[in-house]
């Protein structure tokens, strides 16, 4: 049914505009620009008119948004989208704090739109559905198009269920972790960019004794870390890499095997051990809040942060603001720097990934009932990876919704405009592959940090478990995981040794771990096959 004709009820909702850097190059269009008639008309534009003629393809698709007002089926943008993509597009905006509830109603009712985004691949209720055949198996497909067949091999995989892929991924950067640190601090010691394990200490312990703020007071540590697993564990997911250990899982000789398991991991926990000794680390970081992570670089008490390299960007805009205020500020100045990381023993450079994903782009069979009508979606979605759709439906129109500074995009200050017709719609962008489209203009460290991430990807240690859904795990993963937790907590800041982690390691395989690891080879076998 034409959309135009039809009346569609959006759902009331919350949006806010994501912004996510792309980089430029002209856009193709020979499947949807609709060249005119002409006895001249070269193949290419005859191809196109041929694919224009093609009835309309009729597209649902339910996103969250984050703000109360969002772009409409008749906006400008999505009327855009539509003249290049040959579809009427029905958008199903749902407010992102509710998208969870939603997401669960829609799965259970008879109704589910052409697209429907999928919060996470590993939720049990679409796991529950994938299982009971309600959505399309897309990895077969995907070579068949000239975007979606340039995904990536890990984030296909991290994004899988029992390594099969059941949406298309809405990627993110892969190679986005790395050590942040205060580059004014390391030029005030007098060292250079670590390269080592050693050289890494030795900036720690320098931003530690050599007084690097030059305050002439002994106010300054190392390294941050907060209480949070995913803030001081994350750095020490990434840490552990430089000495051998896995990341989460290693295949040793065909087998899984988990990483508290292996040598390397005891090795790499002792280094922490040997940071907090000497107090090179904030002695409460059990206990620091996550929210004031940043705050120790910001004010001058930290040198180091190990998270996402783009932290350096946030920070650093924090640091200029608070000299702007004191009048202390050189806006030319850059604080901050980043890296990957450093080399370990065995002289390799090895990242931590992150998962790559946010989400993805299901289609359920109920709506999509044959192979022909699944290709003709598959092809939407493969267009939207092109230069001017990305770009369209990250930023909008030219001359309307922005204007361009040499390559880079400048938006316009109606922030009413861009929420009313814009913001949201880059929700339904897979950035398959990455990179694609113009983007708003870049600082120098900005910069950096595109490349640093996409240099990172080389080095990456993927997690050869990640496909895989645990009953063992969705049962008894916390227990688990709180008893490595707080065993290494306590194991470095000293309240128990070598002797009484191990015993807790042992605890963990008797409390469901050993039957965890049955159950992940079992697994792990069954794909190989």
């Amino acid at each position: 049914m034409n959309k135009k004709t039809q009346k569609w009820v959006a759902t009331a909702a919350l949006g806010t505009l994501a912004m996510t850097a792309i980089a430029g190059c002209s856009g193709n269009k020979e499947e949807t620009a609709k060249p005119e008639e002409s006895a001249g008309a070269t193949a290419s534009a005859a191809a196109t008119t041929e694919a224009a003629a093609e009835k309309p393809l009729d597209i649902s698709i339910m996103l969250p948004i984050f703000k109360t007002n969002f772009p409409k089926d008749d906006g400008p943008v999505v009327t855009e989208i539509e003249k290049l993509t040959n579809t009427n597009i029905h958008l199903e905006w749902v407010p992102n704090a509710s998208y969870g509830d939603k997401f669960n109603i829609t799965l259970a009712s008879t109704k589910l739109p052409e697209i429907i985004f999928v919060p996470g691949s590993k939720d049990p209720s679409f796991v529950n559905a994938v299982r009971s055949g309600a959505f399309w198996e897309l990895g077969p497909y995907l070579k068949d198009y000239p975007n979606l067949s340039q995904s990536n091999e890990v984030i296909m995989n991290n994004s899988s269920i029992d390594g099969k892929n059941y949406g298309i991924y809405r990627g993110r950067a892969l190679g986005r972790n790395g050590i942040v640190y205060r580059k004014d601090w390391l030029e005030a010691v007098g060292l250079e960019q670590p390269k080592t394990i050693d050289d890494f200490y030795n900036m720690l312990k320098a931003f530690k004794e050599k007084d690097p703020d030059r305050n002439g007071k002994d106010d300054t540590y190392g390294m941050v870390l907060v209480k949070w697993t995913g803030g001081w564990a994350s750095a020490f997911d990434t840490i552990k890499l430089w000495f051998g250990a896995p990341n989460k899982w290693a295949d040793i000789d065909g087998k899984l095997v988990p990483e508290h398991q292996t040598p390397e991991y005891l090795e790499a926990l002792k280094f922490m051990k040997k940071l907090y000794d000497e107090k090179l680390i904030n002695q409460d970081f059990a206990v620091f809040d996550s929210a004031k992570w940043v705050d120790p670089v910001v004010n001058g008490q930290a040198g180091v942060i190990v998270d996402v390299t783009d932290t350096a960007g946030r920070i650093e805009d924090k640091i200029h603001a608070a000299l702007a205020k004191e009048s202390k500020d050189n806006p030319d100045a850059q604080y901050m720097d980043n890296m990957i990381g450093v080399t370990g023993a065995d002289g390799t450079l090895k990242a931590l990934p992150t998962s790559g994903f946010s989400g993805l782009l299901a289609i359920p069979k109920g709506t999509v009932k044959t192979e022909e009508e699944l290709k003709r979606v598959l092809k939407f979605l493969d267009q939207m990876n092109d230069d001017d759709l990305t770009t369209l439906a990250g930023y909008g129109i030219e001359g309307k919704h922005y204007t361009l500074d040499g390559e880079s995009i400048v938006l316009s200050k109606d922030a009413a405009l861009l929420e009313s017709e814009v913001e949201g719609l880059n929700q339904m962008l897979p950035f398959i592959p990455a990179g694609r489209g113009r983007t708003v203009q870049q600082t120098p460290l900005r910069l950096q940090t595109t490349e640093i991430q996409k240099e990172a990807e080389q080095y990456i240690v993927p997690n050869p478990a990640e496909p895989f859904i645990s009953d063992v795990y969705s049962q008894k993963g916390q227990q688990l995981d709180n008893i490595i937790n707080d065993a290494r907590i306590k194991f470095i800041v000293g309240q128990t040794d070598e002797a009484g982690l191990l015993a807790a390691f042992e605890t963990w395989k008797k409390s469901g771990g050993d039957d965890l690891v049955k159950e992940m080879n079992e697994l792990y076998a069954a794909t190989a096959k």
